[in-house]
């Protein structure tokens, strides 16, 4: 049925499984289609009750893939409006699922994953799992701007400004990014047993006190925020930026690995 995502029922949980290894997991188009289908077909089940999403091998995801961006080249405002209303819809899906979701990370969760895992209601993450939001690095804006939500103003600042891409899960317990850090080899097993004991309790009573819950955030004008940053985010890639056009240009002649060296090379003796 889907060819990057695996989507599989155990009992009352739905697991959605990123399936590109061979690109740590990167979200491009195609699989953030097959996410959202994967999220219809579980909304629509009665029969599940929590959902849980990971990824396949050594990553959760290093993000929207920036390799099918160099290629296609997306210029101006209205050529990136679909593209970002996407980014953004799919992980927002998460937040907005009458259903429990769990993130169950291991290794590299950064930018648009590092935000689906955020607005996920429980993340579970490995000790080798590491988080951040490094787009300022190579003049790229934020799609989903939930982590100051999250996380609060200045902590969010100094990751989102810094571009802060190594962020440990022991210090993303410590600041409110995860819920808890388990062994790696037992990471699915208890992501599986979380869920399953939400999935005990009564569904719409678990999805009425989700709801309440959110609301207490989203009164305070998340949801709105969120659409206004994305407004910002459209007017940063519709525009352009010298640092994006000399990383993309750079990319296209050396290869993704030589403008990621050369994004971290500007800041290696800028580093406190």
């Amino acid at each position: 049925m889907f060819e990057l995502i695996g989507l599989e029922k155990i009992g009352f949980v739905a697991r959605i499984t990123l399936r590109r290894p061979e690109r740590t997991n990167a979200m491009n188009a195609a699989m953030l289609s097959e996410i959202a289908e994967a999220m219809d077909a579980v909304e629509a089940d009665a029969e599940v009750r929590a959902v849980i999403v990971t990824g396949a091998g050594n990553a959760f995801s290093s993000g929207f893939d920036l390799k099918e961006q160099m290629e296609r080249r997306p210029t101006g405002i209205e050529t990136w409006r679909p593209i970002l209303r996407k980014d953004f819809d799919v992980p927002m899906r998460f937040w907005h699922c009458p259903k429990p979701t769990i993130a169950a990370v291991r290794g590299p969760c950064l930018a648009g994953a590092c935000e689906l895992a955020l607005a996920c209601d429980l993340t579970i993450a490995s000790p080798d799992a590491f988080f951040g939001e490094p787009e300022l690095k190579f003049g790229a804006g934020i799609v989903v701007m939930i982590l100051p939500w999250i996380v609060g103003p200045k902590i969010a600042k100094e990751i989102i400004l810094t571009g802060e891409d190594r962020i440990s899960a022991e210090r993303a317990r410590e600041i409110g990014m995860i819920n808890r850090i388990v062994p790696s080899e037992e990471l699915d097993e208890v992501a599986l047993q979380v869920a399953q004991n939400i999935a005990v309790i009564d569904p719409n009573l678990v999805k009425e006190t989700k709801r309440a819950i959110n609301r207490s955030i989203e009164a305070r004008g998340m949801l709105g925020a969120l659409e206004q940053a994305l407004e910002i985010d459209l007017l940063i890639e519709g525009q352009g930026s010298p640092d994006k056009a000399a990383f993309m240009d750079l990319a296209r002649k050396e290869g993704l690995k030589s403008a990621l060296a050369w994004r971290d090379s500007r800041f290696s003796s800028t580093r406190a």
